[in-house]
């Protein structure tokens, strides 16, 4: 495979102070084809990108919740359509906001419950304070202390339950602190805290030993720094140290908030193990019968996925662990239909194209970094590769 052209526009990027470094793999039928690493991890101390770094996951954590939810789901200890009050009942009684409500006072009754599958597939209600900042919700989310690493998951979803939805269970998409909520339900459906379930459940089964919610003991020296550009126009070239984010210390030491939503470290290879697990059909995580889930789209028909401040996704939907290629995307040339992928805040990208059997993963730590473009352009130049 001809890389040539790939690390060619990502260094064009680095070269243009988008970027501080990147490391990707790429693998098809169980095979890695390629594994690179360009640019720098830390700029100020003159250290290079290796693919054994540990990268901040932040939301493709998410894929390691859903991936033992499911697992769990298979084993029969609940299911999709299950009510989550059964198990959370400090979520029983729910209200929703009223459209242009002035005050948290202004909710009704939801006229239904919160699901499992609603907290797969981000349809719940729930929301995330930092995506709309200036919103009622957004500011009661932030007095409750949602992202206070000193709460534990049990006390955040507590203080969420005092809290009106944004939408009907069901009814919208809404990105947020669903997973937070399925990360407290696998703890209480199987008795013991998140690290423990996620591990038992995925990361030793595929000897994940790089992914966890700390950086190990001694191995300060992996994790990248961090860099953020210019936050009116995360496109304009320029980047500055930030590795204060998401506060000072994060990842070096425990909290009592094991984020199942945005939490983890995970390095290069750990997360193609995953990847190429799940391309594969799913073992020793999965069994066949819950790939239906990963792959099909669980969203209701016209309801595609979209973020506050941005156009609608049209085309993309959402299985129950990321977003699915329904209708492929103009201008996106490495889109194909049942493309599986999902991306955190800091830049880090998966990818899965199960007709092709392709796993990849592109890791970078540039700080609200998901939405650039380098994203879309290293998809189109990987298919070419793959296609010559």
């Amino acid at each position: 495979m001809d890389c040539t052209a790939i690390d060619a526009a990502l260094q064009r990027r680095i070269d243009n102070d988008e970027l501080a470094g990147v490391a990707w793999a790429v693998a098809v039928g169980g095979r890695v084809l390629a594994r690179r690493s360009l640019g720098m991890a830390d700029r100020e101390a003159g250290v290079p990108m290796r693919p054994d770094h540990l990268f901040r996951a932040f939301s493709n954590t998410k894929l390691v919740t859903a991936c033992a939810a499911l697992a769990l789901m298979a084993q029969g200890r609940f299911g999709a359509d299950d009510p989550v009050a059964r198990w959370l009942p400090e979520l029983g009684g729910l209200r929703v906001l009223r459209p242009g409500a002035a005050s948290l006072d202004e909710a009704d009754p939801s006229p239904g419950p919160v699901l499992v599958r609603h907290l797969l597939t981000h349809t719940a209600g729930f929301t995330y304070g930092f995506l709309d900042p200036d919103t009622l919700l957004a500011r009661a989310y932030r007095e409750a202390g949602m992202a206070d690493p000193r709460l534990t998951l049990a006390e955040q979803v507590q203080r969420l339950g005092t809290l009106p939805l944004r939408d009907v269970p069901g009814r919208g998409w809404h990105y947020g602190v669903s997973t937070d909520v399925l990360g407290r339900l696998l703890e209480v459906v199987c008795g013991q805290p998140l690290d423990a379930v996620l591990r038992a459940l995925v990361l030793d089964p595929l000897a994940m030993h790089d992914t966890g919610f700390t950086v190990p003991p001694g191995q300060g020296a992996r994790l990248p720094a961090l860099y953020i550009g210019d936050l009116q126009d995360p496109s304009r070239p320029g980047l500055r140290r930030a590795d204060h984010l998401p506060w000072p210390g994060a990842y070096l030491q425990p909290v009592a908030r094991l984020n199942p939503g945005g939490g983890m470290v995970t390095s290069l290879d750990d997360w193609m193990r995953l990847l190429m697990a799940l391309a594969g059909g799913g073992a020793p995580v999965l069994p066949p019968g819950a790939m239906e889930g990963v792959w099909r789209n669980q969203l209701p028909p016209g309801l595609w996925i979209g973020f506050p401040g941005e156009p609608r996704m049209d085309g993309r939907g959402h299985s129950f662990v990321g977003s699915v290629t329904v209708e492929p995307a103009a201008g996106d040339a490495g889109d194909r239909p049942g493309d599986l992928q999902w991306g955190g805040m800091a830049g880090t990208h998966w990818w899965i194209d199960p007709a092709q059997g392709l796993a990849c993963a592109l890791m970078t730590q540039r700080h609200m970094g998901y939405g650039l473009p380098f994203w879309t352009e290293f998809r189109g130049l990987l298919r070419q590769a793959l296609a010559g």
